[in-house]
């Protein structure tokens, strides 16, 4: 078995003889770069479509390329069930023991029939248990299910957030946006999703499109307060009432109530919010496969999942930088009804927003059907890459052709039907735009136990250990401890005109019950501005400081404070109406010591504040401000593909002119090697023609020796010499040949030699991080606020405090 764990090169296979109808030993291996010209996968039910699919994100996972992968029926779960160990315990609580019953085994002979079919299988093609654990190594492997506890939660209807600056600085991908997020909103409700003709769509949209343009976002129940009293009041030429009378806008927030209203519905606002970013990396920046399984859902509700999740997609890619090495995959299993040829349902503008886009910015979309009527081939002209299988009518065939022509050209249409006609199980006819010819071959051994469709109680159980291994997304907060009450309480105190107060707005998870208590400490909000030229530094940050007060009120502890992010939006002028509040030392509510509070927390901010920065010195790159260190190390990886690919062109283009001489050198020494070797086959035959007619003419002629028969033997004598001679000239040729062979060896292996160099050096796990601080300019140094905040507690029945609030740190 030749080598396959190449730089960038997924092995999906082995080259099919489709003259001889066999399997060749020659590798099948695909260029993962060529992915961000996206690929479709066509085959129906039995083709092996889902093994090679799963092995095409086995080798993303292997290469350390994060995907993301869309699952309706319930097949790609099972890219966690590894076994490196292959024994069969390890298979046994998977199979189907119905199946076991029906082969009339017991459940663990079954299991253990079942485990050596995956070693053997896997040996056969080249792989063994190392691989498995390889690709638990590089990978973080987790299943997502929105709408279900049995694998990780995932929000979808949390809120509709405010896309980022780049898709509200563009008016098209804004107006996009916001007619498929509606759209699929509607279709969730059972509602029409026109949005020339549905008011319900126009007046939704143009409350998103106020609220985004002010950079607000909306939960439901929000949508519903905006709904019954818009932030407008006309919608085009007519007034609101008009258009849309507040009775009937009464009924559709009722609608979207009773959406909320439905039992089991809550599951759909629990878990992390769609982050894209955060489907692809884990916080430490470890590649991630995230299957998201939606088999458990509606029609509707599939719908609406994928219209919202597409967007978010689309927001992810349109912070990217360009590129042209494969950043991430998204594959979608089965995308029949989000991308048919003829109708426009919610999920279409950004499906075809993504394939137009996306291969600019390194996202390789995938996807797979069974039925090729059920896509819009129009939209797939630009797929640089077709993998078709076995399909099941000609209707089928007819339809695959004329997307096939849209995105090829000109082809042996004729040749190519015959080809898919005769199509064998997980025998695959692949077209790809950046290569030569296309490619017939068959699919390897899945490392994964490919078990068939998943239930949610088996992904839970599959995910029962995963879970363990995800982290949620919430940064870790400074939360304030339950204290014994040694205050006295008092009303609400009055401060002097010139002190600033602030009340702290209670988390959302704090307690109905109690009587709250408010307590003072000091409160500090500045604008910090961080630059440095050499890295290319410049920004501004706001933080937030609550500090305990001294005993005597007269300083602020800033060295103790806690310090956040802008805390702006969790303050309030206001406390709840009968708290009590604890006693405030004198010195606090003195206007001058409010001053010092300022000037000594303007001494602490430089002294003790910086913007910590990581930065690679081999790739010479610096982290963003706001970009954490798994961001970063993520970054860091897709930038070693990007040098990976570079080199590899570089090698191509200097060995390659080489090897295609050698190769033609080669073809041209064979064919005279054959030459060679026919002549002396001629030659044998005239010579024993000639000296047969020697020995006849003596042994049959009415003379033994004739003048002829001397002729014939002297011409027979000179025969055998020119064999002699031709079969020099053929030693000449095969010898000729072995040394064009061998210099081709070492070629090869001088390449290989430099593609294993390479493979050393250029690896993100060797690429060395540190971090360094940058200081704020003291000139631009800005306090816009120093006071007192009034932080919420909870008084216990046994006299304790509770911290009614979190905040997360800055």
């Amino acid at each position: 078995m030749k080598d396959f764990e190449k730089l960038g090169a997924f092995y999906l296979g082995k080259v099919f003889d489709g003259a001889l109808k066999r399997l060749t030993e020659d590798l099948f291996l695909y260029d993962s770069k060529d992915l961000t010209t996206h690929a479709v996968c066509v085959g129906m039910t039995g083709s092996g479509k889902t093994g090679l699919c799963i092995s095409l994100l086995e080798e993303a996972a292997i290469d350390g390329i994060p995907a993301v992968a869309i699952d309706p029926k319930g097949d790609l779960a099972n890219l966690l069930l590894l076994f490196p160990d292959l024994s069969p315990s390890d298979f046994r609580p998977w199979i189907d023991e119905a199946e076991a019953l029906r082969k009339g085994l017991s459940p663990d002979t079954f299991a253990a029939r079942t485990a050596e079919s995956w070693r053997q299988g896997l040996f056969e093609w080249g792989q063994g248990p190392e691989r498995i654990s390889l690709m638990k190594e590089k990978v973080d492997l987790a299943v997502y299910t929105p709408g279900s506890k049995a694998g990780l939660p995932l929000s979808v209807l949390r809120s509709f957030d405010a896309p980022g600056p780049e898709i509200l600085a563009d008016l098209n991908a804004l107006r996009d946006r916001i007619l498929s997020t509606v759209s699929g909103l509607l279709s969730l409700l059972g509602m029409d999703t026109d949005p020339v003709r549905s008011r319900e769509h126009i007046l939704i949209s143009n409350i998103l499109d106020r609220t985004w343009r002010e950079n607000r976002g909306l939960d439901l129940a929000g949508l519903i307060r905006e709904i019954q009293k818009p932030p407008f009041e006309k919608v085009g030429v007519f007034e609101l009432e008009s258009f849309f009378p507040s009775k009937d806008r009464f009924g559709l927030a009722v609608r979207i109530n009773n959406l909320l209203a439905l039992p089991g519905f809550s599951s759909w606002l629990e878990g992390e919010s769609i982050d894209f970013r955060r489907l692809l990396h884990t916080s430490e920046g470890k590649p991630r496969l995230s299957v998201i399984s939606i088999a458990h859902l509606s029609e509707p509700e599939r719908m609406f999942f994928m219209t919202v999740f597409l967007n978010e997609v689309l927001s992810w890619m349109r912070a990217q930088p360009g590129t042209a090495s494969l950043r991430a995959l998204l594959y979608i299993d089965e995308i029949f009804g989000y991308f048919p040829p003829t109708a426009n349902p919610p999920s279409k503008t950004p499906m075809l927003t993504l394939l137009k886009q996306a291969r600019a910015f390194g996202l390789g979309v995938v996807l797979a059907t069974q039925n090729p009527v059920d896509l819009d081939y129009k939209g797939l002209a630009n797929t640089g890459t077709w993998f078709i299988g076995r399909l099941q009518t000609e209707r089928d065939k007819t339809r695959l052709m004329e997307g096939l022509e849209s995105a090829a050209g000109s082809f042996d249409r004729k040749g190519l039907e015959d080809l898919l006609s005769g199509l064998g199980n997980r025998v695959f006819f692949m077209h790809n735009v950046h290569d030569d010819k296309p490619v017939l071959f068959q699919t390897r051994w899945a490392l994964s136990y490919l078990k068939g469709p998943m239930t949610l109680p088996q992904i839970e159980t599959v995910m029962k250990t995963g879970k363990q291994g995800v982290e949620t997304p919430v940064v870790a907060r400074p939360v304030p401890r339950p204290e014994q009450v040694a205050a006295r309480f008092q009303e609400k105190p009055m401060l002097p005109p010139g002190i600033q107060e602030f009340y702290l707005k209670p988390g959302e998870e704090a307690p109905a019950s109690g009587k709250t208590v408010y307590r003072s400490q000091a409160f500090g909000l500045s604008k910090l501005h961080f630059t440095e030229a050499k890295t290319g530094i410049d920004c501004w940050r706001t933080y937030s400081f609550i500090a305990p007060i001294s005993e005597d009120g007269n300083e602020a502890l800033w060295q103790e404070a806690v310090r956040y992010g802008d805390l702006r939006d969790r303050l309030a002028k206001k406390g709840e109406i009968g708290a009590l509040y604890i006693a405030l030392p004198p010195g606090a509510i003195m206007t001058k010591n409010h001053a010092t509070w300022g000037k000594t927390l303007l001494s602490h901010l430089y002294q003790h504040v910086a913007l910590e920065v990581l930065r690679s010195p081999q790739l010479k790159l610096v982290s963003r401000p706001e970009e954490g260190e798994g961001d970063f190390k993520a970054r860091i990886a897709h930038a070693v593909h990007e040098m990976r690919d570079r080199q590899i062109e570089k090698l191509r283009q200097r060995y390659g002119p080489k090897l295609s001489l050698l190769q033609e050198r080669i073809r041209r020494a064979e064919e005279k090697v054959e030459r060679e070797e026919a002549q002396v086959g001629h030659q044998k035959m005239q010579t024993a023609i000639s000296v047969g007619a020697t020995v006849l003419g003596a042994l049959f002629g009415r003379r033994a020796m004739s003048t002829g028969s001397v002729g014939r033997a002297t011409t027979a004598m000179r025969g055998a010499g020119r064999i002699a001679r031709e079969k020099d000239d053929v030693k000449r040729a095969q010898e000729n040949l072995g040394v064009l062979q061998e210099q081709l060896r070492d070629l090869q292996e001088e390449f290989d030699a430099q593609v294993q160099s390479l493979h050393d050096k250029v690896s993100a796990e060797s690429a060395v991080i540190e971090a360094f601080h940058v200081r704020p300019r003291k000139s631009d140094m800005i306090l816009q606020a120093v006071g007192l905040v009034w932080t919420p507690w909870r008084l216990t029945e046994e006299g304790m405090l509770e911290p009614l609030y979190q905040t997360q740190a800055g």
